[in-house]
Formats: C-alpha cells, sequence, structure tokens
C-alpha cells in the first residue's frame, strides 16, 4: 500500500510540475495581489502594515488555489479523457490516488509559501518563526479539507461543470474568507456563516500564528479538522472512476 502511495505522489507531483501555466497562475496571482495591496492601500487591512495582514492571507489564498481549484480542474479532466479509468484497473485504489494527489498539492505548496514569505519580507512582512509549527499544521490540516472539497466535486461532476463549481466556489470562499479583509467588516450573520468554512479559519489561524504572535483560536482548529477528515471521506465515497 505505502509503496503504491509513494510511487503515485511521485507521479502527481511530476504531472503537477509540467502544468507550469496553472503553477504560474496559483502562485503569480498572490504574489501580484500582494504586491500591489501592500503598496496601495485599496482594502480596510486593520491597523499596521497591511503587509502584515496581507502575507497571510495571500499564503491562504495560494493554497486554496492550489488544494481546491487546480486539483479539482485537473482531476476532473483526468476523469474526463478516461485517464482516471485506467488506474482503477489497478490495485492502486481510490484513497491512495486521492492521497497521493494531496501531497503533491502539499509539495507545491511548500513553494508557494517559499516564495511568498520571501516577497512578504522584502515588503516589510516578519512573520514569527514561533508560530511556524502551528502554521505548518494548519496548511496541512485546511490543504486536505480544502483538497477534499475540490476531490469531491472532480468525482462526481462533468468536467466542465467542475471547471465553473471550483472557480465560482473559489471566488465565493474568497470574498468570505478574511483574506483580503477581517470578517469583522461582514455583517454579522455572514461573518458567523464564514468561521464555520476551511477558508476563512485558514486565513485566521494563518494571520494569528505568523503575523500576530497569537495562539490559534480552538475554533479555527476545530473548523479545519473537522473539513480535514470529513471532506477526503466523502470524496473517497463519491469518487467515480469515470
Amino acid at each position: 500500500m505505502m509503496r503504491r502511495l509513494a510511487a503515485q505522489s511521485a507521479a502527481e507531483l511530476s504531472l503537477t510540475l509540467r502544468r507550469g501555466e496553472s503553477l504560474l497562475v496559483t502562485l503569480g496571482i498572490p504574489v501580484i495581489a500582494l504586491v500591489f495591496l501592500s503598496e496601495i492601500r485599496l482594502l480596510p487591512t486593520g491597523p499596521g502594515r497591511p503587509v502584515s495582514f496581507l502575507g497571510p492571507g495571500m499564503l491562504a489564498l495560494a493554497i486554496m488555489g492550489t488544494a481546491l481549484v487546480n486539483l479539482s480542474i485537473a482531476t476532473g479532466f483526468e476523469r474526463g479523457y478516461g485517464v482516471l479509468k485506467r488506474l482503477g484497473a489497478t490495485p492502486l485504489g481510490r484513497p491512495a490516488l486521492l492521497g497521493a494527489k494531496l501531497g503533491a498539492v502539499v509539495a507545491v505548496e511548500a513553494l508557494q509559501a517559499v516564495v511568498l514569505v520571501g516577497v512578504g519580507m522584502a515588503l516589510g512582512w516578519r512573520p514569527s518563526a514561533a508560530g511556524a509549527a502551528a502554521a505548518v499544521g494548519v496548511v496541512l490540516l485546511a490543504t486536505a479539507g480544502l483538497g477534499g472539497i475540490g476531490l469531491v466535486l472532480a468525482g462526481v461532476l462533468r468536467p466542465e461543470a467542475n471547471l465553473a463549481a471550483a472557480n465560482g466556489l473559489w471566488l465565493v470562499l474568497l470574498l468570505v474568507s478574511g483574506m483580503l479583509a477581517p470578517l469583522s467588516k461582514l455583517p454579522a450573520g455572514l461573518a458567523d456563516v464564514a468561521r464555520l468554512l476551511p477558508s476563512a479559519a485558514l486565513a485566521d489561524a494563518l494571520h494569528r500564528s505568523l503575523s500576530t504572535s497569537t495562539p490559534v483560536a480552538v475554533e479555527s482548529w476545530v473548523v479545519l479538522a473537522a473539513w480535514a477528515v470529513g471532506a477526503p471521506l466523502l470524496a473517497a465515497v463519491t469518487f467515480r472512476w469515470e
């Protein structure tokens, strides 16, 4: 089982790295947004330098783009083209395939984190080293949750419908995530709902651990853990090879 998982993980990472245009978008958009919004105060980012709020937010945006959108769209088209049907005839199994895809996403996210943290520091962001371990745990849980959602969409929808659904969901989650502006700026009822979503929990947890040096809220850990368990399980149950 573990050998099959490792081999498929390496194959998935190789395929991901070959999709250079997708990597450019998921990394380029957060970097451009970080530089532009940090230098031009368009958003109500609160007290302090905008980059201190936007650094964790753009890192969360990159993670969501890779774990949810890129993974969902790529997997959906692989399924539509019959690639996954052939894998389904091997001993690999659904859990190993989905685990391998999530593992490849984590490897890409590590690269994104290095670039975004480097750009943020050049703009004046000073992320807290003390919160790095918590941030890594947050990212892993968020990747499992957001990736699980993406795989649910890829496993049940037609490729074209999945393309629209993944991008539409990304936009909705972005607007109510707290990545661009604090959740306190949203209407109270909407903010309460947003706090139950993995995107908002991810953004808040990264902001606390990397910029404010405060412990990640228990509520964020609970939300991220619930999505990290529930979404992949749902994907494994509902995923269809063709």
